[in-house]
């Protein structure tokens, strides 16, 4: 018997898998929106580039980081399907795993640098980037990190508690 939860229509196993490529989506579209010349929130991530756009920050920064991003909206849909095996199953739960642990060191870090003041980042990042970053960026990272770790986890509790496929012999 499966239990689904309510009001989802996903199971279990695939909810964090499709959230996690949701989260990746949206931070993939925010990049290209800045890419193509969109401004809203980008001066409070980006700091002074936002405003000089250096061609090495559009291409490297917005559009490199986008593409990424949907790279890892892939990784969470492949974490979510059900049906990876052998190799291709270890690699999508190890760079799940890689990823998780990327977001999280990147968001948590970040957060004990700014609220401990350790690396004295007064004149580099203004009184708003560094609020903006504390109250929405680094959680939304860390968000995306959680997410990751959990289609992870599901993922190989899902294939492991699965028989295998009968073999043709």
């Amino acid at each position: 018997m499966r239990r689904e939860p309510k009001g989802t229509g996903a199971e279990p196993s695939t909810l964090w898998g499709r959230i996690a490529s949701l989260w990746a989506a949206a931070f993939a579209g925010l990049h290209f929106y800045w890419a193509v010349g969109g401004d809203v929130g980008l001066s409070i991530s980006a700091g002074p580039l936002a405003t000089e756009r250096p061609l090495w920050f559009v291409v490297a920064g917005l559009w490199g980081v986008g593409a990424l991003c949907l790279l890892g909206a892939l990784l969470a849909w492949l974490l979510a399907r059900s049906r990876l095996r052998g190799v291709p199953a270890l690699l999508a739960r190890w760079l799940g795993w890689g990823v998780s642990a990327l977001l999280l060191v990147r968001g948590i870090g970040i957060e004990v640098l700014l609220l401990t003041n350790t690396t004295h980042l007064d004149t580099s990042v203004s009184v708003g980037q560094r609020a903006w970053t504390l109250a929405l960026w680094n959680p939304c990272f860390i968000a995306g990190g959680l997410a990751f770790g959990l289609a992870t986890l599901r993922s190989s509790r899902h294939t492991d508690a699965e028989p295998r496929p009968p073999s043709r012999s």
